[in-house]
């Protein structure tokens, strides 16, 4: 049975970085094969991943608007757009859902394209999503439950309590989630305790902080995949501690 995970967060908190870090860990502790889907309207969960993308999901569904291939059904015209939009390597796959939809009505698309993404994603042990702060993305993606929502935080109040209105309007939405956790990125040294009283505040549940690397910072600014950090990112370290906790052995 797939085991999903779901990273969502305001911008600039690292939940992409996280999410790939995700992706690596369970390649590296041989929980495979892994889809990671880039379910973010600003998709560069690629270039966390060091992968180069050729056509979204969002492509398909564009054309499938259209009219897709004369004399081809448009059930098999998504589910061959779909796997055209896997890209491949060792260990994991990639599918990036693309742009939100234009005008007009994408009813039949949507539920074609979900339709295909649930045969998909069988094919799996684990799936990573990243997912921007609205939920909606994950509500069109699949009928399958969530088994975790990982809420990525800064290490401020308005952080925290922004992660915390990510969860209220997940449940708001009924979506099918098992857990709602939170984690900390780039905390720094002496902020434990205001970071663990907000977390009381807002009656969250954090499952740990990931400290400020100057690596990750390193790699970000002159454009190498973070999936590529090794042993020596106290940030790596980190997050493999927390994912222990929460991937399915």
């Amino acid at each position: 049975m797939t085991y999903s995970i779901a990273f969502a967060g305001k911008g600039g908190t690292g939940k992409t970085t996280m999410a790939g870090l995700l992706v690596k860990y369970l390649v590296d502790t041989g929980r495979t094969p892994v889809l990671a889907v880039d379910a973010d309207s600003n998709s560069n969960l690629n270039e966390v991943l060091g992968l180069e993308v050729e056509g979204t999901l969002g492509d398909a569904r564009e054309e499938m608007k259209k009219g897709g291939i004369p004399g081809m059904t448009k059930d098999i015209f998504m589910e061959m757009k779909i796997q055209g939009a896997v890209v491949e390597t060792t260990g994991f796959d990639l599918v990036v859902m693309g742009r939100p939809e234009g005008a007009g009505c994408y009813c039949a698309a949507n539920t074609l394209l979900t339709d295909c993404l649930d045969r998909l994603i069988e094919n799996y042990a684990n799936v990573v999503i990243d997912n921007e702060a609205g939920m909606e993305h994950i509500s069109r993606l699949t009928t399958n439950n969530i088994d975790v929502l990982l809420a990525v935080s800064d290490p401020t109040r308005r952080g925290i309590q922004a992660a915390a209105r990510i969860i209220e309007l997940s449940k708001a939405l009924g979506l099918r989630i098992g857990r709602h956790l939170l984690m900390v990125n780039r905390a720094k040294e002496g902020q434990a305790e205001a970071i663990e009283k907000a977390v009381s505040d807002f009656d969250l549940e954090l499952l740990g902080s990931v400290p400020e690397d100057p690596l990750v910072q390193e790699f970000d600014l002159n454009g190498k995949p973070t999936f590529e950090l090794g042993k020596d990112s106290v940030a790596l370290r980190a997050a493999y501690e927390i994912f222990e906790k929460i991937v399915q052995t």
